[in-house]
This record gives structure tokens, sequence and C-alpha cells, in this order.
């Protein structure tokens, strides 16, 4: 008799194994770039997405970006004086925290910060982000847009998503075949932490709410081999 697939084991030997070559080969990397590049900077992302953070690498083609697993990206840098690969790298393990990346180039600092304080895109709100507005759907027919933009310029919503945003909270019912609430239906009010059912509603209606930028922590010069902090240097321009 075949033995059942609920009883067997699994190794992990294998998958540890990969795990444990993938982080040496991100190590590996880090510090060869480290003998590469001039400058090492730590950034942070808000409302993460693959999309954006691929054009980042587009961008920057001739330099090396590495994202997540922070906890080896901070070993390769050093953690103190006594293991930091670099003087005075290890100063940037304070900033390798959340959702941080290392860029490591040779483009000066004021080429990396121009583009930076330039580049940010929209996208759909996921579930667990908080809502920078308030959203709500006006009474009466409920148009594509729900009243983002005028009726005029818009359509009605087709009569085939009644139940889809019936489903999703929305008292709608057809009236003569269009989608149609008795009274306005808010969505999301600003500050709101959102759920799945408002972020799918907020989609339905084209409303983008989440920002992807990239912040910039700090960097480290191999000139002078000195961290600078970005907060601290805008306080300096001010």
């Amino acid at each position: 008799m075949p033995k059942s697939k609920r009883n067997k084991l699994i190794s992990l030997t294998k998958t540890q194994k990969k795990g444990r070559e993938n982080n040496v080969r991100i190590f590996d990397a880090i510090r060869e770039a480290l003998d590469e590049y001039s400058f090492v900077w730590v950034f942070s992302v808000a409302s993460m997405r693959n999309a954006q953070l691929k054009e980042v690498r587009a961008e920057f083609q001739d330099s090396r970006i590495f994202f997540g697993k922070t906890k080896v990206m901070t070993k390769a840098l050093g953690t103190s004086r006594e293991d930091e690969y670099r003087d005075n790298l290890s100063k940037l393990s304070k900033h390798m925290n959340g959702e941080v990346g290392l860029l490591l180039t040779n483009r000066t600092p004021e080429a990396v910060t121009e583009f930076f304080e330039s580049f940010s895109a929209m996208d759909f709100a996921r579930a667990g982000a908080v809502s920078p507005l308030k959203f709500t759907v006006p009474a009466g027919t409920v148009y594509s847009r729900g009243g983002e933009i005028a009726e005029e310029d818009d359509v009605p919503l087709a009569h085939s998503l009644e139940t889809t945003v019936r489903g999703l909270g929305m008292p709608t019912r057809l009236v003569n075949g269009k989608v149609t609430l008795n009274e306005e239906y808010t969505v999301c009010e600003e500050g709101d932490v959102l759920n799945s059912q408002q972020t799918r509603l907020l989609k339905l209606f084209g409303v983008v709410t989440a920002e992807f930028r990239v912040k910039l922590a700090a960097y480290w010069s191999s000139a002078d081999n000195e961290v600078k902090e970005i907060d601290a240097m805008e306080e300096e321009d001010d």
C-alpha cells in the first residue's frame, strides 16, 4: 500500500542549504560592490511596489542595488569598528531597519538626490495601508469613477458589477438597469486602515492612493570614509 502524502517526511536540508548559499552570494556581491563603487546609500521605500523598484533599477544600471535580506546587507557593511568592511561603514547600520535597501554607485550625491526627489509613482492601495483621503460615492446612479469626475465625462457603472459592489458592502440595487444608491456611501475616511473590501472598491472606481517613493537616509563616501545623513544635510541647507 502506498504511503499517505500526509505522512511523508520532507527534509528541509536542501531548502536551508539554498538559503545559506543565497545569503553568502548576496554578502559576497555586496563586498565586491564596496570595492568597486565610491558611494554607498541606504534608502527606504514607502508603498513598496516591484514594478516601480524595477524602474529604479533600470535607471541605475551603472550601479548596484540590493533590497531585502536586511541582516545580510547589514553584516556585509559591518556593525562595529571591529567588523566593518571599510572605515566608518558600520555607521550606516543604524539606518538598516524596515524596508530598506542599498544603492552602490559612482554617481555624485547631487545626481542621486536630484533623481529621487523627483521620482514617485501612484498605485492602488493594499489592505493594511492608511487612507490619505475620504472617498464617498454620491447617491443616485453610480458612475464608473464614483463621482471623482463630472458625470458628463463619465459613464454609469456596468450593471454586471452591481452584485460585486453590493458584495463589497455598498447598499446598491438595479433601477432601470443602472446601479443605484439611495444615499451616498462612504468607502473610507482619511486615516482609515484599509481592509480588503475598501481597497477593492477603491480600485474598482480607479482611485489610487498609494505613493511609491524612495527616501534616502544616509550615504558613505570612499573619498573621506565618512557617513553623511540626509536629514542633517537638509537642516544645514535650511
